[in-house]
């Protein structure tokens, strides 16, 4: 799944040891707002030394981004658990979408007036 929106807070690292005994694991959340009127409120989840590294060097509170995610559901005595688990969070594009509609409506006002060098024989008389 994919949601864009806006970085509202940072929460702090989790870490732990892994049941096996073979190191530590690391995980962090953060939120993000989208423009939507309802439901705009998202916590992800970063599981992983790598991705909450990456996640803290290139992002920020306030920076729009886009992120790619999965969501799990743990079910533990009975009672359920849902989290949204991020694996991909880039900067968001610009919405060209503006731009674009501009652009063709200037490009279907104005057409090309062909060659000017070629004589036209298009006259009514």
């Amino acid at each position: 799944m994919e949601v864009t929106g806006k970085i509202t807070k940072i929460l702090e690292k989790v870490t732990g040891q892994k049941k096996d005994g073979s190191g530590d694991w690391v995980k962090q959340s953060f939120t993000l707002e989208t423009s939507e009127q309802y439901n705009n409120l998202y916590c992800f989840e970063l599981f992983g030394e790598e991705k909450v590294e990456n996640f803290n060097k290139y992002n920020s509170i306030g920076q729009d981004v886009k992120v790619d995610f999965n969501v799990s559901t743990n079910e533990w005595k009975g009672k359920y658990f849902t989290s949204l688990q991020a694996w991909k969070v880039f900067k968001a594009e610009p919405d060209t979408t503006a731009i674009n509609a501009a652009t063709a409506k200037i490009d279907a006002t104005f057409e090309p007036a062909g060659d000017l060098n070629t004589p036209q024989d298009d006259l009514p008389f």
